[in-house]
C-alpha cells in the first residue's frame, strides 16, 4: 500500500505559488489599466503589486455591490470585513492563511515590513463604505488616507526594498506615493460619481445643496492637479524597475482627469467618463519607450 509523501517546505512553496496566481487573476480580471501598467515592472515587483492589489480589491468588493447582490446584509458585510482584517493581521504574524488572497498579501507584507500602521487605516476606510456617511473635510481626508494613500505607501515599500536613501529622498518619495494615491482616489470620486450616488448611496463630493456643483468639481480637479505635480517630482527618484510602470499609471489617470475636467457636471451625474483602449495603448507604448531608453 502506497502512502502520501510527508509534507515539507516544497509544499509551502506550492501553496505560495497558488496564492500568488490567485492574486494575479484578480488584478487581471478587475483592472486592465493596472494589469497593463504592471507589465512594465520587474517580474518580482509585479508579483508583489498583484498581491497588494488583490487584497485591496477583495475588501472593496465586499463593501460594494457583489456581497450585497449575493444577499449579504449590511451587518453581515461589516462582520465579514472585520473577520478579513483579523485574518490579514494573523496571516502577517504567522505567515499562513487559508484565504489564498490574504496568504499572498501576507507574503509581501512580511517581506517588506507592511503592518497594521498601513492595514488598519485601510480597513477603517473600507468600514466607512458599508453604511452611507456624510463626509466633511476632516473625515474625507481620513478616508482618502486609508483607502488610497496607504496603498501607495505599501507599493512604495515594495519599490524601495534594498534601496539606500537619505532622509530628504525618503520623505519626497513617501509624499509622492501618498499624493499619487490621493489623486487616483479623487479621480475615482469624479469618474464614479453617478454610480456611487445612485447605486451605493455615497456622496464623497457635494456642494452646499447636497449634490455635485461646477465649483465643487473645479476644486477637486485643482486638488488632483496639485497632488499629481507633487507625485511627478518624486517619480524620477524611483528605481527603473518600477519607474516606467508608475509613470504609465499616473499618465493613464492624468488623461482621465483631463476628460473629467472637460466634462460638464450634467454628464458626471449620470454616466462614467472613460479613457479608450486606444489611448491607453498609446500611453503604455510611450512608457515602454521611456523604459527602453533608460
Amino acid at each position: 500500500m502506497q502512502h502520501a509523501p510527508l509534507l515539507n517546505a516544497t509544499d509551502l512553496a506550492l501553496y505560495d505559488r497558488a496564492a500568488t496566481e490567485s492574486a494575479t487573476v484578480v488584478i487581471r480580471r478587475y483592472s486592465t489599466s493596472f494589469a497593463w501598467a504592471s507589465r512594465l515592472m520587474h517580474p518580482r515587483i509585479r508579483t508583489h503589486i498583484a498581491r497588494i492589489y488583490a487584497l485591496v480589491r477583495v475588501a472593496d468588493e465586499l463593501v460594494d455591490g457583489p456581497a450585497e447582490a449575493a444577499g449579504v446584509d449590511r451587518d453581515e458585510r461589516r462582520a465579514l470585513l472585520d473577520a478579513l482584517e483579523r485574518e490579514t493581521t494573523r496571516a502577517i504574524e504567522r505567515g499562513y492563511s487559508t484565504n489564498l488572497v490574504v496568504h499572498a498579501f501576507a507574503i509581501t507584507a512580511r517581506e517588506h515590513g507592511i503592518g497594521e500602521e498601513l492595514t488598519a487605516p485601510f480597513f477603517a476606510s473600507m468600514r466607512a463604505d458599508i453604511a452611507p456617511v456624510e463626509f466633511d473635510d476632516v473625515t474625507l481626508a481620513a478616508y482618502i488616507h486609508g483607502s488610497a494613500e496607504v496603498v501607495g505607501l505599501m507599493c512604495l515599500a515594495v519599490f524601495e526594498r534594498g534601496r539606500r536613501r537619505n532622509d530628504h529622498e525618503r520623505a519626497k518619495l513617501a509624499d509622492g506615493a501618498q499624493r499619487l494615491g490621493a489623486a487616483f482616489q479623487k479621480i475615482n470620486f469624479l469618474r464614479d460619481y453617478a454610480g456611487d450616488r445612485d447605486d451605493l448611496g455615497r456622496r464623497y463630493l457635494s456642494g452646499p445643496d447636497g449634490d455635485l456643483t461646477h465649483a465643487a468639481k473645479a476644486e477637486v480637479v485643482r486638488g488632483i492637479r496639485n497632488d499629481l505635480a507633487i507625485a511627478d517630482a518624486a517619480i524620477p527618484l524611483l528605481d527603473p524597475s518600477s519607474r516606467a510602470a508608475v509613470w504609465a499609471a499616473r499618465s493613464l489617470f492624468g488623461e482621465l482627469v483631463e476628460r473629467l475636467d472637460r466634462a460638464p457636471v450634467s454628464v458626471l451625474v449620470r454616466e462614467r467618463v472613460r479613457v479608450s483602449d486606444h489611448v491607453k495603448a498609446r500611453i503604455l507604448l510611450r512608457a515602454l519607450a521611456r523604459k527602453i531608453a533608460r
